[in-house]
């Protein structure tokens, strides 16, 4: 049987992490790209970053940016790349076409590799063929193999002429870092194709060319690779390249078991779009409206073609049936206002663990505790409520100019109002909603003090316990407080607080039945950081033309 052969002539560490242009960055590959990246800081080698674009009709215009932003915002710096260059470039598969050429030319020349020209119509059938036959299907291998002129005169007729790898009739041991030897018998692995009849690689053929010619000593990958793995050691094999070492990482599932998948967005908001179409509560021409897509396309959303709509209009609907997307890319996260390094400590944690207890590391402390053979073999479950936790113990512990940093990115890339804010009360915001779990909490929370005066709603059900409760005892209240505040100089919390204190000492008022009247009125419902500090955020003069507003509309329902 033949052995895996580790690379031996490689001085220093190289890994790489491969992203396909096709969006954001999944939090499964992010976990991939993390772990290459600590195993190169480990050893103090070299993290490539290498794009893998030669599939033209996946690609995606502007998200190789996307995964850089995506990678530059998780603090993941890579020593090589399409944007930092380095000696092994370009960094770009649909740079390197020259690489590939040159190598199948040599397999070719070589016997190990022949043309094939099947059409779609042809394979189909042969796959039938085996299915009827209750066998598994196998790409036979014509003999004599066919020539360049065969080839030629194929591509005259108008024939798909690809190229197939000669997959060796013998069983092969791989090696694995962490599973450790992995066979696969004799026949397990067809004849593959590797270069496509556009004349462009698959990937099989190209991630090993590039990892050959970029001197990669270590593939850290998903475990779903593995079963290409062989095929790739085969290809090594033929072109005389040596093997890196392999390192198939354990993959990440939802904590129900599932597959955490892109398709995991689509599905929630399609559940809930159903149930609104189901109750009546939306027709199809309505949610078509919503999502500003065709009727056509939202019919073959509906039916699970994720690829009908895009996130926009998913984002949409579920703004309209008031549902959460769950997060799935790492700009998810972003959005949703986490910070990077909670986000990083808490993915480094599924499927590894430092074997002491700690689960709060910097990344330092991540990068010397690393090690290949502490990864589990099984797979890892992302635990939101976990992550949620510790956010909340990381936006806890950062200092006040590390919060002040990451509530801007949020503000930014999210869109908030909030990004309108000075940095004075931005930091104020900030120490009144101290105790929130991510930036998104604080929209939520304290949102409405820095929206239009006029455009504060009240929910009736807080107006009718807190303000009309007890023949309108919090209307009451307002009324007593308005020309009490007006007068109140500083406007600051300790006044304010003081002013409030007083005021319920001398009434025989409950602390709540003073703050909660307020509240509603300049927020319209009874959630709101600190009294005092809630009507310092908003301002004397907004606090005083709320609590009129309050007031009058009290008088009109009269």
């Amino acid at each position: 049987m033949l052995q895996d052969v580790s690379m031996t002539n490689m001085s220093g560490v190289r890994a790489r992490f491969a992203p396909s242009p096709t969006g954001y960055l999944h939090v499964g590959g992010a976990r991939t790209a993390l772990f290459n990246w600590l195993f190169c800081r480990r050893h103090g080698g070299t993290f490539v970053l290498r794009i893998e674009d030669t599939d033209i009709l996946r690609n995606i215009e502007g998200a190789e940016q996307k995964l850089i932003d995506d990678l530059r915002w998780l603090g993941m710096d890579y020593d090589e790349g399409p944007d930092v260059g380095g000696p092994f470039g370009p960094y770009r598969q649909s740079e390197r076409r020259d690489l590939y050429d040159a190598a199948v030319k040599k397999l070719l020349a070589e016997g190990n590799a022949y043309y094939a020209f099947d059409t779609p119509e042809e394979l189909d059938a042969m796959r039938k063929a085996a299915e009827a036959k209750k066998e598994s299907f196998k790409y036979p291998r014509p003999d004599p193999l066919p020539t360049e002129a065969d080839a030629a005169r194929a591509r005259a007729e108008g024939r798909p002429v690809v190229v197939r790898f000669k997959t060796p009739d013998a069983p092969i041991t791989v090696h694995d870092e962490i599973l450790g030897d992995v066979s696969f018998e004799t026949g397990q692995i067809e004849d593959l194709v590797i270069v496509k009849s556009n004349g462009w690689p698959t990937y099989h053929f190209a991630v090993v060319v590039d990892d050959a010619e970029m001197q990669i000593t270590h593939v850290l990958r998903a475990q779903e690779h593995l079963m290409n793995t062989p095929k790739h050691v085969f290809i090594q094999r033929a072109l005389g390249y040596p093997t890196p070492k392999f390192a198939h990482l354990p993959l990440v599932f939802n904590i129900d078991g599932t597959k955490m998948s892109k398709r995991d967005k689509h599905k929630v908001v399609r559940t809930a779009v159903k149930d609104r179409l189901k109750t009546k509560q939306w027709t199809k021409e309505t949610a078509a409206q919503i999502a500003e897509c065709r009727a056509d396309a939202f019919d073959k959303w509906l039916d699970k073609a994720d690829t009908e709509l895009d996130m926009a209009q998913v984002t949409r609907l579920a703004v309209a049936a008031g549902v959460v997307i769950p997060e799935i890319d790492v700009h998810d996260f972003r959005l949703s206002g986490y910070l990077p390094e909670a986000l990083v400590n808490f993915v480094a944690l599924i499927g590894w663990s430092p074997k002491d207890d700690r689960e709060i590391l910097t990344r330092q402390e991540m990068i010397e505790a690393f090690r290949l053979e502490a990864i589990n073999k099984t797979a890892g479950r992302f635990d939101r409520e976990k992550l949620l936790a510790m956010n909340t113990d990381y936006v806890a512990a950062a200092a006040p100019d590390r919060l002040l940093g990451a509530f801007r990115d949020w503000a930014s890339v999210s869109g908030s109002a909030l990004s309108k804010l000075d940095d004075a009360v931005a930091a104020d915001l900030l120490d009144a909603c101290r105790g929130f779990r991510t930036f998104r909490d604080l929209e939520a929370k304290a949102g409405v003090l820095f929206i239009p005066d006029h455009a504060v709603s009240y929910e009736k059900e807080s107006v009718k316990k807190v303000l009309e409760k007890g023949e309108g005892r919090g209307y009451q209240t307002l009324q007593a407080l308005l020309p009490q505040l007006d007068s109140l100089e500083p406007w600051t919390v300790e006044t304010i607080d003081a002013f409030i204190r007083d005021y319920c000492e001398q009434s025989g008022a409950k602390m709540g039945d003073v703050a909660q009247p307020l509240r509603v009125a300049v927020a319209g419902r009874p959630v709101s950081p600190a009294i005092g500090q809630t009507l310092v955020l908003l301002g004397k003069s907004s606090t005083l033309a709320r609590i009129r507003r309050c007031l009058d509309l009290r008088t009109r329902a009269m």
